[in-house]
């Protein structure tokens, strides 16, 4: 199994002083604005890059066309902190497309329990070296079948259920075209599931699943309506306090639109965290295709694989 690497982001310190520094600048002009808005509007239907400054801003947008790229201007100290936009996001995207880099996502909640970091409508989506903390949701997606989300190096944590009990997952992707999470860390899950996709094409490696301190989690990755592609290096650690410990990773089981022939699910590490006494199984299907489930190593009360039936 590869190694997996993270880069640590160092959260900002207390709420940023906001004062005569405008905190969002167009790359491209060098003109800063007050409002994330603003720099949005400004960059409109054309293409820019917004670099964001150190500082927990209450702030959010939503971008309606364009191809934008987001970008903390010291990685890890730019926060976007407890405001949505539309109810639903900090970052709401539904332009050509949109890339996020650097920027810690944190006390995201509304109403519904969908509360996001980034809401993705519409148009690909790049995201690297973010973090998605203590909200509702990291990054929920409605369905774009031409578009595709690719996730590499952020972190999820403490997502799920708020204090109400509403709540989403700490990944949501729908009806996308691809989605690809490459060496992340998803941990502290407050319900459920990890990573939830409507995909029919799916890539995951060398990525970290902790649910030793999570909280009334379900599957650590869901394929719900089926997938192919592959899963791979990764690390899975089951927790005591679950609301479904039967499987770690399915394939299915809301019905099956995707096709899941050849779904490879290889050199993978899974183990029960201490005190956990599930037995669950690493993939469970509900799909009579052929998923490859292969070179796994598993710690004791984890099976490799189990079929369900509707």
């Amino acid at each position: 199994m590869r190694r997996l690497v993270l880069l640590s982001l160092a959260m900002a310190g207390p709420a940023a002083a906001q004062g005569s520094a405008k905190p969002f600048t167009v790359a491209e002009t060098g003109r800063a604005y007050e409002r994330l808005q603003e720099a949005v509007s400004a960059i409109g239907a054309g293409q820019g890059t917004i670099r964001i400054a150190p500082g927990r801003w209450h702030d959010c947008a939503v971008q309606e066309a364009g191809r934008i790229s987001y970008v903390a201007a010291v990685p890890g100290q730019a926060v976007l902190d407890r405001t949505v936009c539309e109810g639903k996001a900090a970052l709401v995207l539904r332009g050509r497309g949109a890339r996020v880099d650097g920027i810690v996502f944190a006390h995201l909640e509304v109403g519904d329990g969908n509360g996001a970091g980034i809401r993705i409508e519409k148009g690909d989506l790049d995201v690297r070296n973010a973090m998605f903390l203590d909200s509702q949701s990291g990054i929920l997606s409605a369905d774009d079948p031409a578009g595709r989300i690719s996730v590499d190096h952020s972190t999820f944590a403490g997502l799920g259920k708020d204090p109400t009990g509403n709540g989403a997952h700490s990944m949501y992707i729908g009806r996308y075209g691809a989605v690809s999470v490459i060496a992340c860390r998803f941990e502290r899950g407050t319900g459920g599931h990890y990573l939830k996709s409507r995909s029919p094409r799916i890539t995951v490696l060398d990525s970290s699943f902790d649910d030793s301190r999570g909280h009334t989690t379900n599957y650590m990755i869901d394929l719900s309506n089926g997938a192919t592609g592959r899963i791979a290096g990764n690390a899975f650690v089951v927790g005591r306090d679950k609301e479904n410990h039967s499987t770690l990773i399915t394939v299915a089981p809301e019905g099956v639109r995707n096709g899941s022939d050849g779904l490879l699910v290889e050199d993978n590490e899974a183990r029960l965290a201490p005190g956990a006494a599930w037995t669950p199984a690493l993939v469970g299907t509900w799909t009579g295709e052929a998923v490859i489930v292969r070179n796994n190593r598993l710690g004791p009360g984890i099976t490799a694989k189990a079929r369900h039936w509707f």
